[in-house]
């Protein structure tokens, strides 16, 4: 099954640290959904937002949200959390001359997904989620997601027949 697509914009925030070992702190700061094909996306596009003292805004318009099926769990946790967040895995330019420093690499909005990108050691940073893309999570997730089925287990029963014998014949107490 193909996954939903969802076009959304970006923004990060670059807030200036009083700090000997780095002059400033990026973060995203807002993950919103925007009109157009997701499927012709452009995810290199950048625009500056503002800049005021030591804050700066860089806002990326065409970045993509993919819903799998397979990931009902991770969107069903995530909506169930008292606080329902969107993730972003993001990363450093290695070139120093190009503006924006920070880049989004991949926005999801499942705990598990976002798990395995931290687990990885990748930089993954949250965002609340935006009330449009939550409405366009809820019936997906209402779809996609099923609750594991619990399985019985069979319980040791200490007292089954054969489960306990002690053999006083043999063993460390047995008669010499």
């Amino acid at each position: 099954m193909r996954p939903v697509r969802i076009l959304v914009a970006v923004e990060f925030e670059r807030v200036a640290v009083a700090s000997r070992w780095v002059d400033a702190k990026w973060q995203p700061s807002l993950v919103v959904p925007v009109e157009g094909d997701a499927d012709a996306a452009d995810e290199t596009r950048v625009e500056r937002v503002d800049s005021a003292g030591a804050l700066e805004r860089w806002r990326f318009p065409s970045q993509v949200v993919e819903l799998h099926p397979t990931e009902g769990e991770g969107y069903w946790l995530n909506l169930n959390s008292p606080d329902p967040r969107a993730f972003v895995m993001w990363r450093m330019r290695d070139d120093a001359d190009v503006a924006p420093a920070a880049y989004p690499v991949v926005v999801t909005l499942s705990y598990h997904q976002a798990a395995r990108m931290m687990d990885g050691g990748e930089q993954v940073d949250s965002v609340p989620i935006d009330p449009r893309l939550r409405a366009v999570l809820e019936p997906y997730t209402a779809l996609h997601y099923t609750p594991e089925t619990r399985r019985k287990r069979k319980r040791n029963d200490p007292f089954a027949e054969g489960a306990f014998r002690r053999d006083r014949d043999t063993g460390p107490d047995a008669p010499a």
